[in-house]
């Protein structure tokens, strides 16, 4: 059995992994064969993760490991490998003009050892992600994984000491004590995955040493569904991104707005969608379950309180309390002091709120914390213009729901309480690297005629430059 971690442990662990990266950093060949051993590692490990993530849950659906976590890994890990050497490569070009014949340089360097604390609803894909970032740009790695997905956490720990030297990568365990002593640790740099409650934690630790810190936060995700839009079309998509991983995801629709008229067809077209997706709900493989029973009482909590101020509560399935699966259920016109209209719901519940118009769905939108990611779904583009141009959100995705999180060219981030900072693809890359500028002055420099004493040509140029 493992000894508890101290502080003094991973004190002792983060120097040692910053004396190992000062002494050899990791030149473009070692990055990718460290990025191809992962992949072959993870590879052969994928079906022991996916076990391990069902059984952390109870009950994961294999498509969501598979979409969720396993093919996100794979794809990322080849589009870094397929574009590293132009990221690293440093950039060239002339001074500005009044410093002609001098040049400059754009250099792209490690940072240092980076710290990475992952979350449990995407345990293996919050994990590597940011880690193979991490290690494309040089860095070495001090992971902490969560502990609400224990044998998930293992695999990880297990597949990352099969890849790397432990003065490259370590993977630390242990329980939110362990996770508070991490983020207090002086990295180059802190990326952080988890609740907006918690990302206050993780910053403020984090100021003590001046680190810089990547919050991957998460929020109230709307989505508007505009007049005249297919209610089928809709539903297809928002049903998708809302019940993947059960909910229990960070970019999932969090509520609809949508014109009054809308929501009565909008329930029956998400009652016929569950119906014929997930028959037989209870037992059916294919839907996740509450990963705790403490997720599953805040969640049963959050309907509770809903039913008792007289909303109305619609169940699209039978549930099993026993085994943590909460049925897909919507919520109409909630009132707005309600817990799951003030929280993000991180679960296969879904209020719907009645509006006016799509200006009154950006109104409301704009009246509460800006999200990280925003849904709309509409064929007008004046109008699809306008909820771009007048709502600020993490990403967007038009007409679908979280498709804009696999996109490896984009980046991916939140924005105030959402989050900050971004990865994924090439920004990843420049989110560890220091873009460190050079200045490579000429035999001959341009500013020798401004030193004083000044003459009359610097009198000139002076002038000239204060026009």
């Amino acid at each position: 059995m493992d000894m508890p971690v101290t502080t003094s442990d991973l004190a002792a662990t983060l120097e040692r992994l910053r004396a190992a990266q000062r002494a050899n950093v990791p030149t473009y060949q070692q990055r990718m064969d460290d990025l191809k051993r992962l992949r072959s590692s993870f590879k052969t490990r994928q079906e022991a993760l996916i076990s391990a993530m069902n059984a952390d849950f109870g009950r994961r659906a294999r498509a969501d490991c598979i979409l969720g976590d396993a093919f996100t890994v794979l794809a990322d890990i080849d589009h870094i490998r397929a574009h590293l050497h132009g990221w690293m490569r440093s950039k060239r070009d002339l001074a500005d003009w009044l410093f002609w014949p001098a040049h400059t340089e754009v250099r792209y360097q490690p940072l240092g050892v980076v710290g990475v604390i992952s979350p449990w609803n995407y345990p293996v894909n919050l994990a590597l992600l940011p880690l193979s970032a991490a290690i494309a740009a040089g860095n070495h790695v001090m992971l902490k994984p969560s502990e609400h997905t224990p044998r998930t956490s293992e695999e990880l720990k297990a597949l990352l000491e099969e890849v790397f030297p432990t003065d490259r990568v370590t993977t630390v365990l242990g329980g939110a004590d362990v996770a508070a002593a991490f983020a207090a640790l002086p990295f180059d740099h802190l990326f952080f995955t988890g609740s907006t409650a918690v990302g206050r934690k993780v910053m403020l630790a984090a100021a003590q040493n001046l680190t810089p810190v990547t919050l991957e936060l998460g929020g109230k995700s709307p989505a508007i569904l505009a007049p005249g839009y297919s209610i089928a079309t809709a539903v297809d998509r928002i049903a998708a991104g809302k019940l993947l991983n059960a909910g229990q995801t960070c970019i999932a629709p969090d509520y609809v707005l949508m014109p009054k008229e809308s929501v009565a067809p909008f329930v029956a077209e998400m009652q016929r969608v569950v119906a014929q997706r997930y028959p037989d709900l209870a037992t059916n493989a294919a839907y996740t379950s509450i990963v705790n029973e403490g997720q599953f009482k805040r969640l049963a909590g959050y309907l509770d309180e809903a039913r008792a101020a007289g909303a109305n509560v619609v169940e699209l399935a039978q549930g099993d309390a026993a085994n943590r699966v909460l049925a897909p259920t919507l919520v109409i016109d909630p009132p707005a002091h309600l817990a799951l209209m003030q929280d993000e719901i991180f679960g296969p519940i879904l209020p719907i709120v009645s509006v006016d118009s799509v200006d009154a769905a950006i109104d409301f939108v704009n009246a509460r914390p800006r999200p990280l990611a925003l849904y709309h779904f509409d064929h007008d583009r004046a109008r699809t213009e306008r909820v771009l141009e007048r709502t600020i959100a993490g990403g967007v995705t038009v007409n679908d729901t979280v498709l804009h999180i696999a996109q490896s060219k984009l980046p991916f981030g939140g924005v105030g309480p959402s989050g900050m900072g971004h990865y994924h693809g090439h920004e990843g890359f420049l989110t560890f690297s220091k873009q460190k500028p050079v200045l490579y002055q000429a035999r001959f420099s341009s500013m020798k005629v401004l030193r004083p004493p000044y003459g009359k040509l610097a009198n000139f140029v002076l002038k000239f430059l204060s026009r």
